[in-house]
């Protein structure tokens, strides 16, 4: 037997059926009770119902181009304009440390537990052409500010810095301090400035192959950050050149760099903020100058420096040589201080290897489930060698070690991407240092760390 044809629905049926929508959706007034509309009527009321329709679909569509996107995971917290050209992301380091020395320590360094770092971020950028970052430091006895810059975003090849940020000499100055394969930097940070203030022209060429960066900055003394103002009305020039010919290949040599930075200016004056005091990676002050000594000429610094990373291996070194003009009473002479360092690590669990450090564990710690994060072995050896033209003019033998030979093995366990549990053993030997021409005793140290990063 044939199926019955559906039955049409009467125009009564369709009335109610429109009247019920467009109550819904407020398209139009409904017809009065027992009104029956004709089809031309019905048909028009349907029309202004789509029409309406496709006007709250447009609203939509709109509002959800306007959101903000919120994301918080394990690198923080970041709201972003729906078109991307507007961000706010929000970051954190914090450390504690332990130190413990066995031996060598001068009188007045105690074993302690301390808190190195806490430093929160914002960051972000504002429209496609501006980016900034901010960076306070609350570890310590007061608060200070480590990085405030404004990023002018021409293109990736060219973008002007302006603030507060790393002088772009040294390699390992300008890695990231919860990135580091040992707690402290080593010898060469010593060399090198570290943070200033000043303006900067900087980028990426050929997909990132090169890397440039140069600028004019007020001038800092090696190894510390620049003072809030120029002390001498004088100013630095710095730059660096980076290689990495291999970067975009997927060869044994992708994880090769190679570069040089340096700088050159004027500084005039005597006090910390002109004149060196270098540390030990136990960070112990082992050499300064006397208190007569005045900076007077040029300061310039060059360091070559490169690294190689392959799967899960890493080599990292530098050379730095900071030569600075000098003055006492009569008697001027042009000091040169050299250091170097190698640092190698090995990933035991397979991960990368990377200047940054161990990204993410490929299982992070989870106990009763067989996760036990990444762990890392570090070796390092570095030396820092002062003038032998410095002794006993213008630094005390006495008090002033002539070079500092510094190695440092120890072992990183990246439970998750967020927590790093770090522990070192130092050991600096020094030549002079101690009364009558003796050397200074050994330096011996263990230190540990707890990283929060995100």
């Amino acid at each position: 037997m044939p199926a019955l044809a559906q039955q049409k629905p009467t125009v009564e049926e369709l009335q109610r059926r429109l009247e019920a929508l467009e109550a819904r959706y407020g398209a139009a007034p409904a017809a009065a009770d027992g009104q029956v509309s004709d089809v031309a009527t019905l048909d028009q009321r349907l029309r202004v119902l789509e029409r309406n329709l496709e006007l709250q679909e447009e609203a939509r569509v709109a509002k959800e181009k306007e959101a903000v996107v919120v994301a918080v995971n394990d690198k923080g917290a970041s709201f972003k304009s729906a078109n991307g050209d507007y961000e706010l992301k929000i970051r954190g380091l914090i450390q504690g440390d332990g130190r413990f020395y066995s031996a060598g320590e001068p009188a007045g360094t105690y074993d302690t537990f301390l808190l190195r770092t806490a430093r929160p971020t914002i960051e972000g950028t504002l429209g496609k052409w501006i980016g900034y970052r901010f960076t306070p430091e609350f570890a310590g006895d007061s608060a200070s500010i480590v990085d405030v810059y404004a990023d002018l975003k021409f293109s990736p090849a060219a973008t002007v810095r302006v603030g507060k940020f790393t002088s772009p000499v040294g390699l390992e100055r300008l890695e990231s301090s919860s990135a580091l394969s040992a707690i402290e930097r080593a010898l060469p940070s010593e060399l090198a400035p570290n943070r200033d203030i000043g303006v900067q022209l900087q980028g990426e060429l050929a997909k990132g192959v090169v890397t440039y960066a140069a600028g004019v900055f007020n001038g800092s003394v090696d190894g510390r950050d620049a003072v809030t103002s120029n002390p001498d009305n004088d100013f630095e020039y710095a730059g660096r050149l980076f290689f990495e010919p291999f970067k975009n290949d997927a060869n044994f040599w992708s994880g090769l760099g190679f570069g040089i930075g340096g700088s050159f200016g004027d500084t005039q004056g005597t006090g910390n903020n002109f004149l060196p005091r270098y540390r030990t990676p136990g960070q112990v002050q082992f050499f300064n100058y006397r208190g007569a000594v005045v900076a007077d000429g040029s300061r310039t610094r060059w360091s070559p420096q490169g690294y190689f990373y392959r799967n899960n291996f890493g080599l990292l070194a530098e050379y730095i040589e900071s030569a600075q003009e000098l003055r006492v009473g009569a008697t001027e002479a042009e000091l040169e201080n050299t250091a170097w360092q190698a640092t190698a690590s090995w990933v035991l669990t397979g991960e990368d290897a990377s200047y940054r450090g161990v990204a993410k564990p490929s299982s992070p710690f989870s106990p009763g489930k067989g996760g036990w994060g990444a762990w890392e072995l570090v070796g390092r050896y570095g030396e820092l060698d002062v003038d032998d033209a410095a002794f006993p003019l213008f630094a005390d033998p006495a008090v002033a070690a002539r070079s500092a030979q510094a190695w440092t093995v120890g072992v990183n366990w990246y439970l998750t991407s967020n927590l790093k549990l770090v522990a070192n053993y130092l050991q600096t030997s020094f030549d002079g240092g101690a009364a009558a021409g003796a050397d200074r005793e050994t330096e011996k140290a263990v230190f540990t760390r707890l990283q929060v990063a995100f």
